[in-house]
């Protein structure tokens, strides 16, 4: 499991590789958190185009950057996922709350833009 971190002007992009599974989220979580927390971000995207499995833990991962967003008046997308990923996305209920996009791009424009 691995993140890159990228910052465009009030966007957090994290562009996650690997499993996100139980042993994984955790760390991943606290990357994101203290990127998030040193930056004058407001939204955040997870690129989930790496992203090869992911379970509950993984679920739980995404609510709380979900709601750390939320806190700043920003929002929380979800971007490039696998099928199999977007399926348990839609089972989970988090389509209903969380914006998903095709591309990184997408999710950027659909945010107003890294203003």
């Amino acid at each position: 499991m691995g993140v890159q971190m990228d910052i465009q002007g009030r966007v957090l992009i994290a562009a996650i590789s690997g499993e996100l599974d139980h042993l994984q989220a955790e760390r991943l979580r606290a990357q994101i958190d203290a990127s998030f927390e040193k930056s004058t971000c407001k939204h955040i995207i997870l690129d989930m185009a790496k992203v090869s499995f992911m379970d509950s833990s993984g679920i739980g991962m995404i609510i709380g950057r979900y709601k750390n967003a939320e806190k700043r008046g920003g929002q929380l997308a979800l971007a490039n996922m696998s099928d199999a990923i977007t399926r348990l996305f839609e089972i989970s209920g988090l389509a209903k709350i969380i914006l998903r996009t095709k591309t990184t791009e997408d999710a950027i424009k659909q945010l107003g833009g890294v203003q």
